[in-house]
């Protein structure tokens, strides 16, 4: 039996700005998730200067959308 999913989504005829949904750190990535089901998850991540996720997969599609300031993105 597949485990169970949590489902959490964004309120609906909220207005909201993504940046104001996850706070910056020193010298850490923050990670806040804003929708999550069955389908996948949208998580928000909040980078200091110098610092990246590692290395990984997932079995979902990603999508990245940068928001603040600018940033390298590398896909291999």
């Amino acid at each position: 039996m597949a485990p169970k999913v949590e489902n959490k989504a964004f309120p609906t005829s909220e207005k909201f700005s993504l940046t104001d949904k996850v706070a910056y750190a020193d010298g850490s990535v923050v990670s806040k998730i804003i929708i999550r089901n069955n389908k996948g998850n949208v998580t928000l991540f909040a980078f200091d200067k110098g610092e990246f996720l590692s290395e990984h997969t997932a079995p979902y599609d990603a999508i990245v959308q940068v928001l603040v300031v600018e940033a390298e993105v590398v896909v291999n």
